[in-house]
């Protein structure tokens, strides 16, 4: 018998036991994207950051596991998937429970730094082995889908499970919730999970450090002109950022086997759907965290009616999510994804109306019309990707896919939460009410968990007024943030719109999407 009569291994019970050791913390790595954002007041009343080191907090996780992703899928293949993704499990636990007993920010954002190299240990394993589980094609492909939609959800749902754990507990909770699933994954993967190697894999962990340096210093320049560090310093930073950018993006096209194919952006779906989920998802990051902290702060909700706010939202997004792929099979992908798109502008455009005095059923009907904007995007992009390349091709496109995937809300918070610190900033030194104290004006210009826990230790007159100018300030670097994910989301949608105008619906003929495809290359 040839091996390509031989009969394919019938899926059992273990398998799709196996594929829930494997989906579990899949979601989960994905929920630590957005877990802290509801998080954040409270652990900045404990830590008393600056914003700036919130803002690390909040993002260098994803930062760092976009950074090591794709090294950290090579060395799966060296030592063996379910081997790494064990010890990543038990990293992760371990460094969980030392973030939920820091009192130092400093100390926080190494952890949260150690967390993403977790993550990046973890994640590729996860889904290398599906593909090692799954010999049956079809059963394979309802696994996958699994796998995505569990990435999906925990986007979604991190905040909502921050504000029930939050509403019972300390925000310690955030980070202990990832033991006991890291612990089923250190037991449940030997038992459930083949093991799986290819000793012919190159490692290239340099590479993968070249490309977290250009990428925290780049975005640390950027966190520098938001707080108005010395201009000299932080322009120097920025460009020792970017020369560190170029020399992997050189060292990629020199290597054999490079840590990421970056020859592929030549290709114009490639290039197109991956720059449109990069936009989509950065304009909807900064806007998403500031939001949850405009909810409690200014709004004045608790975690749990904060987390209950977003459901209507995260339910549309599903919706859309499970919509956009059967809306992709009779109308070309790029115009549903810039139509998603043109919906999230219109939502930003929401976002800039806003006030402290605001009724509470806009709030949250802005965050509904702009949140699901992003789905088609985050359904549709890492299709057209893979399916846009040769078959030879096709693992550092996902891998390209699934790195952008993770870096987007990261570089959102990063970018555009800078955009509304320096307009916090630059508001509430102009209204702080007069005879402030220097220490308690100090305080407050450090962000508005600083001026709302300095308030309370004035007397009741200044405290208010304090209290109300800062959540004035607050909403106008919400506005200003709002204005710039707009502009960053219609750029988005025309590039989909004209970039991806050539790829035909889905459910046309392979031999027209083929013809389609081969004709732009």
């Amino acid at each position: 018998m040839s091996e390509s009569d031989a009969p394919v291994p019938q899926t059992g019970v273990k398998q799709w036991w196996g594929l829930a050791v494997l989906v579990i913390p899949s979601t989960l790595l994905f929920m630590m994207l957005t877990i802290l954002f509801l998080a954040a007041p409270n652990m900045a009343a404990d830590l008393s950051p600056t914003s700036a080191q919130l803002l690390w907090i909040l993002d260098i996780y994803g930062f760092v596991m976009a950074g090591f992703l794709v090294a950290m899928g090579v060395l799966g293949d060296r030592v063996g998937k379910r081997r790494l993704m064990v010890i990543g499990a038990i990293v992760f636990g371990i460094v969980s429970i030392a973030a939920a007993l820091t009192t130092s920010p400093e100390l926080m954002i190494l952890w949260r730094a150690v967390l993403g190299l977790g993550g990046a240990m973890m994640l590729p394993s996860t889904l290398g082995l599906i593909f090692v589980l799954f010999a049956d094609p079809k059963a394979r492909g309802i696994a996958v889908g699994v796998w995505a939609g569990g990435i999906s959800a925990g986007v979604a749902l991190g905040p909502l499970l921050s504000g029930l754990l939050l509403e019972a507990f300390g925000w310690q909770s955030t980070f202990l919730v990832a033991v006991p699933v890291m612990a089923l994954v250190a037991i449940g993967a030997p038992l459930l999970l083949p093991e799986h190697k290819d000793r012919t894999a190159k490692i290239d962990l340099f590479s993968a450090l070249l490309l977290v340096t250009s990428l925290l210093g780049i975005i640390y320049s950027i966190k520098r002109f938001a707080t108005q560090e010395p201009v000299g310093p932080t322009i120097g930073l920025l460009v020792a950022g970017a020369l560190i950018g170029l020399w992997f993006v050189i060292r990629q096209l020199r290597a054999t086997h490079p840590l990421l194919d970056v020859r592929l952006f030549a290709n114009r779906t490639v290039s197109g759907a991956l720059t449109v989920f990069l936009l989509s998802a950065a304009a909807l990051g900064g806007v998403y965290s500031l939001f949850t902290q405009y909810l409690q702060q200014v709004q004045g909700l608790s975690p749990m009616q904060a987390g209950l706010s977003i459901i209507p939202a995260a339910a549309v997004l599903i919706v859309v999510s499970t919509l956009s792929p059967m809306l992709a099979r009779k109308f070309r992908p790029g115009n549903v994804i810039a139509l998603g798109l043109l919906t999230q502008v219109v939502g930003y455009a929401l976002f800039t109306q806003l006030d402290a005095g605001t009724g509470l059923a806009l709030v949250i009907a802005s965050f509904v019309i702009t949140y699901p904007g992003v789905a088609p995007s985050m359904a549709l992009t890492t299709e057209l990707v893979v399916s846009s390349v040769p078959p030879e091709k096709a693992g550092g496109a996902s891998g390209l896919a699934t790195t952008v995937n993770d870096l987007g809300i990261s570089l959102g918070v990063a970018v555009i939460g800078s955009i509304g610190i320096a307009t916090y900033r630059g508001q509430i030194t102009d209204t702080m009410p007069d005879g402030m104290p220097t220490e308690a004006a100090a305080a407050a210009e450090t962000g508005i968990d600083g001026a709302l826990a300095t308030a309370e230790q004035l007397p009741d007159t200044v405290g208010a007024a304090l209290t109300t100018a800062a959540q004035q300030a607050f909403t106008s670097g919400l506005n200003t943030a709002g204005m710039a994910s707009a502009v960053i989301a219609a750029l988005a949608a025309l590039i989909a719109a004209t970039r991806l105008r050539h790829i035909r619906p889905t459910g046309e003929s392979a031999s027209e999407s083929r013809s389609s495809e081969e004709s732009v290359r």
